[in-house]
């Protein structure tokens, strides 16, 4: 590879390896490598010829040179893909060790298991402190049974003295009436007093039915909310507080340089309000408990 006609042999050579089928009966070769051993300057002059300079650039395969020893440099190193210093170098660079390999892909291996290993606890400290932070549905279920059970008692109480007054009432007056005269008026009012009782009572008992079903209903519903919670914070919505740790829902109740908390779904940032608002309406139909004895 050196003398007259060396360059355009050198360049035949590349042009001839890239005409190749892919497929065909001799294969193209997936890597081609350009070298020679070391030499005097104008033994390394073919390899800084424009002809195999533009048939390296032009290669679709890929192309490795390595002319000459680590110190010689010609112009086909900076046309070719890779430059190697010694034609040694440009094997090992072209077909690596299996040992290097395998402890390459051990490495990365190790270092991706160890981050998913991280991840993964952040995530379940965050889910921890997350659930500490929320009240226990157990507790609300609690304090609204409670008080329904306490109305439902005044209720009673209330309904039976109240038939106890009317019927006391009933009594006086038909002991001030002449018996003789009113004496069916007053038992007829006495036999409806009887038939409305249990008329009522019937009542009172589907009105606590009903309550009791709401009740159910919202249990259900702070449920589904409390499990919610997270899960719109991981799809990017936040909560925030102002310094009293109240939640802050109205951008116009947001005054410029307050000190804010924002909640993510992975921990919380401080930050401070800026100077300007653009407050943006929306109907939203407000969320909460609601009246346990309103009709539904």
């Amino acid at each position: 590879m050196q003398g007259e006609g060396a360059a355009a042999q050198i360049a035949a050579a590349i042009q001839g390896f890239n005409r190749l089928a892919a497929g065909g009966p001799v294969s193209r070769p997936d890597l081609l490598i350009i070298a020679r051993g070391g030499g005097s300057l104008e033994d390394l002059m073919p390899f800084n010829e424009e002809i195999v300079v533009r048939a390296a650039a032009a290669s679709v395969i890929p192309l490795i040179s390595a002319v000459g020893h680590e110190t010689d440099t010609t112009l086909i190193d900076h046309a070719s893909d890779r430059r190697a210093p010694t034609p040694t170098a440009a094997a090992e660079m072209a077909v690596p060790v299996r040992l290097d390999l395998i402890g390459e892909l051990n490495t990365k291996t190790g270092r991706l298991t160890g981050g998913l290993s991280r991840l993964f606890t952040s995530h379940r400290q965050n889910l921890a402190g997350l659930a500490r932070g929320l009240p226990d549905p157990q507790d609300l279920l609690g304090a609204a049974a409670q008080r329904l059970d306490d109305r439902t008692e005044r209720l009673r109480l209330s309904i039976a003295a109240r038939f106890a007054g009317t019927r006391q009432r009933l009594e006086l007056a038909a002991a001030r009436l002449r018996p003789a005269a009113l004496a069916a008026d007053i038992r007829r009012a006495r036999d409806r007093l009887h038939d409305v009782e249990p008329r009522l009572a019937s009542a009172v008992t589907r009105a606590f039915a009903a309550k009791h079903d709401a009740v159910d209903n919202f249990a259900g519903r702070l449920t589904t909310h409390s499990e919610r919670h997270e899960s719109l914070l991981v799809r990017g919505y936040v909560v925030v507080r102002d310094a009293a740790e109240k939640v802050v829902t109205d951008a116009v109740k947001v005054r410029p340089n307050t000190a804010l908390e924002l909640e993510f779904y992975d921990g919380k940032v401080g930050a401070i309000a800026g100077g300007s608002r653009r407050p943006v309406k929306r109907t939203v139909p407000p969320i909460g408990q609601g009246d346990l004895f309103k009709e539904p």
